[in-house]
C-alpha cells in the first residue's frame, strides 16, 4: 500500500466507523444523549446533542434547520422545532456530508419539504455510505448547488455559500442575514484539532483562505456557530475565534514546511505533543482527531506540491 492509498484508507476508516454507529443510535441501544435548545437572536438558535452543532431559524412562514446530527438526537430536534414553528420545518440544509451532520436526515425527512447541500457534499455522502454499507440509513439531498443558494422566508434571507475546498471539498457556510448569524459547519473547530478529510478533497491552504474571506463578508457583531468546540467552550463565538483557528492552521503548515526543509521525516514531524503557541488545542475524549493526524495531513498536502 502506497502513501496515498494509506491516507485514503485511514481517513475513510474514521468516516466509516462513524457511519457504522448509526444503527445502534437509531435503535436506542446507546444512552440517549442530553439535548439542548438555545436561542441566539432574530429567531435563530442552536441545538446541541450528539454530533455537529445544529443551527435553526423560526419564522412565521416556517423553520429552517442546518445539519441533522444522528437519529437519536434528530428526533428531539424535530419535535422541539415543531413546537416552536406553527408552520413546521420548511428546509434542512447540510453543511457537508459527514455522518455527525447528515445521519439524522432520515429522521428529518418526513418533517421537511426538501433537503439542500452542495453538489460535492451529496456525492461524498453517497460514496461514503456505499463504502460503509449504510445506504438504507441514508436520506440524500433533494436539491444541490455549486456556488450560492438563497431562500427568502419570513423577514429572513438564508444564504448558503461555497468557499472552495477546506475541511472537505463540499463544505458551505450558511448565513441568516437579518439576524447576522453565520453557521460555519466543520470549517470551524474551536480549540480542537480538526478532522482534515483529504480523500474527500480537504485543503488546509484553502481552508485558511476561507477563514479569512468569511469575516470580510460580515461585521464585528456577527455571531458564528461552530461545528465543534472544545469541552467547556460554547459552540458559538466571534470573528476572533475564526482568526485564532486560521492562525492555528497557518502554524500547522508553517511548522510542517520548516521541518520538511530541515530534512525531518513524516513520522518525526507528526510526533510532537503540542503545536508551539497553540497548546490549548486538544482532542475530544475519547480522542479521535490528534495533532499527529493533523500534521500528517499537512505533510502530505505539502509533499504533493
Amino acid at each position: 500500500m502506497n502513501r496515498r492509498q494509506f491516507l485514503a484508507s485511514s481517513s475513510s476508516a474514521i468516516v466509516a466507523a462513524t457511519l457504522r454507529e448509526w444503527p445502534a443510535l437509531a435503535q436506542g441501544r446507546q444512552p440517549r444523549p442530553v439535548t439542548k435548545f438555545q436561542d441566539l437572536r432574530g429567531g435563530t438558535g442552536i441545538f446541541t446533542g450528539q454530533g455537529g452543532t445544529i443551527g435553526w431559524l423560526v419564522t412565521l412562514d416556517g423553520a429552517v434547520v442546518i445539519d441533522s446530527q444522528f437519529p437519536a438526537t434528530a428526533q428531539a430536534c424535530v419535535e422541539g422545532l415543531n413546537e416552536r414553528s406553527r408552520r413546521g420545518i420548511h428546509v434542512l440544509l447540510n453543511t457537508h456530508h459527514h455522518a455527525d451532520h447528515t445521519a439524522g436526515n432520515k429522521t428529518f425527512r418526513p418533517a421537511v419539504k426538501f433537503i439542500v447541500a452542495h453538489a460535492n457534499s451529496a456525492e461524498w455522502q453517497r460514496s461514503s455510505a456505499a463504502e460503509a454499507k449504510t445506504e438504507t440509513d441514508q436520506t440524500y439531498p433533494d436539491q444541490t448547488f455549486t456556488n450560492v443558494w438563497e431562500l427568502k422566508i419570513g423577514k429572513e434571507k438564508v444564504v448558503a455559500k461555497y468557499f472552495g475546498f477546506g475541511h472537505t471539498s463540499g463544505d458551505v457556510v450558511i448565513s441568516f442575514e437579518a439576524a447576522n448569524v453565520v453557521h460555519m459547519g466543520d470549517l470551524m473547530f474551536n480549540r480542537l484539532h480538526p478532522f482534515i478529510d483529504r480523500p474527500a478533497g480537504a485543503s488546509i491552504a484553502n481552508w485558511i483562505t476561507a477563514l479569512e474571506r468569511v469575516p470580510r463578508e460580515h461585521n464585528a457583531d456577527t455571531i458564528y456557530i461552530f461545528g465543534h468546540s472544545k469541552d467547556g467552550l460554547g459552540p458559538t463565538g466571534s470573528r476572533a475565534d475564526l482568526a485564532r483557528f486560521r492562525d492555528y492552521l497557518t502554524a500547522v503548515l508553517d511548522y510542517t514546511r520548516k521541518q520538511m526543509a530541515a530534512g525531518k521525516s513524516r513520522e518525526q514531524i507528526a510526533s510532537i505533543d503540542a503545536l508551539p503557541g497553540f497548546e490549548e488545542y486538544a482532542s475530544p475524549a475519547p480522542p479521535r482527531i490528534s495533532l499527529t493526524s493533523v500534521l500528517t495531513s499537512a505533510y502530505d498536502e505539502l509533499d504533493e506540491r
